[in-house]
């Protein structure tokens, strides 16, 4: 793949038994951008991230990805499964299942920082709140320094005050990695975005621009911006 593209997906076509979910379905992601791709449930977000990680196989197409990969689930895990540190969830991000942990824990160190949670580092995962438990699996992906970062519905649980705080540390690394948003919300993003990817229009991954929309910080979470769905964008 191409250095300067992060995601390929080229004339993807995808089914489920007969259900068609995408046909004929392209998008590209360059490196450095902040994305977002948004669509009703059902419209195939929770299907395009499966062939990305390659959980499913398209019927037809190709699909290229950069092999640093973190990502945030919209289901957190289990308080009961985690009876440890924030600190150890967030060392997780350095676990590879070859050389067990890398030693960098300046990684770990910066990834707390940045998402502002250091003051948390000692207390155990299940004693935080549902927005503080999502500051910590992105910190833990954040300590991975992955080349792309894709976050599913990222502000699920968080008050206005957590999802201020998640857009801040996410504008930081803004172009200096690649940064994929999957939500539900298909008329407002955050005014970090490049670009939109919208589902569930026959099949297809259309591309929009946004506005910034000043008026309003939509749920108390700072800068918005409004996707120009009367906009079409080419693919590349």
């Amino acid at each position: 793949m191409e250095n300067n593209f992060a995601v390929k997906f080229e004339s993807v076509s995808f089914s489920y038994n007969d259900v068609v979910v995408l046909k004929d379905a392209s998008f590209h992601i360059h490196s450095g951008e902040f994305v977002a791709m948004v669509g009703p449930n059902g419209s195939g977000k929770t299907t395009v991230l499966k062939l990305l990680f390659n959980l499913e196989k398209p019927d037809n197409g190709t699909i290229d990805i950069v092999s640093s990969t973190s990502y945030v689930s919209q289901q957190m895990p289990s308080d009961n499964l985690f009876p440890i540190t924030v600190r150890d969830i967030v060392r997780m991000g350095l676990l590879s299942p070859i050389k067990g942990y890398t030693k960098n824990n300046v990684s770990v160190e910066e990834a707390l920082k940045k998402t502002g949670i250091v003051d948390l580092a000692e207390r155990t995962y299940r004693s935080l709140s549902g927005g503080q438990k999502r500051r910590a699996l992105v910190a833990r992906a954040l300590a991975a320094n992955p080349r792309l970062l894709v976050l599913d519905e990222p502000t699920a649980n968080m008050d206005a005050d957590s999802e201020s705080r998640l857009y801040e540390t996410l504008g930081a690394y803004k172009g200096k990695m690649t940064i994929l948003i999957v939500t539900h919300d298909t008329e407002f993003v955050s005014s970090l975005t490049d670009r939109v990817l919208c589902l569930g229009n026959e099949y297809k991954i259309v591309q929009h621009r946004t506005e910034e929309n000043t008026a309003a910080h939509h749920a108390g979470a700072g800068h918005e911006a409004r996707v120009l769905h009367e906009e079409n964008i080419s693919c590349c």
